[in-house]
């Protein structure tokens, strides 16, 4: 069983470090995509829409941990947008 993606409202934490910013994602995705092949047959995928995703895994980079992965809420997840900096300064 794999772990959910986070809201907006929330972020990945490990337990083990505390680190919240660098992971690796484990996933499957289903997806139907819009291919535009050029006439020497190189295609790129200029649209993509994703039916299905799994996270299978999530490992913390710092310390390695796969089982202390937890989804938490961001800080500032309830005062919306702002125009402010944090010194105040718009």
């Amino acid at each position: 069983m794999g772990i959910a993606i986070p809201g907006d409202s929330e972020r990945w934490r490990c337990t083990g470090c505390g680190n919240l910013t660098r992971f690796d994602v484990t996933r499957t995705v289903r997806s139907r995509d819009y291919v535009h092949l050029d006439l020497s047959g190189d295609g790129d995928v200029e649209e993509r829409t994703v039916l299905s995703e799994t996270i299978e895994s999530v490992r913390c980079r710092w310390c390695g941990a796969t089982d202390s992965v937890e989804i938490i809420a961001r800080p500032d997840a309830d005062r919306g947008s702002s125009s402010e900096s944090a010194t105040g300064r718009s």
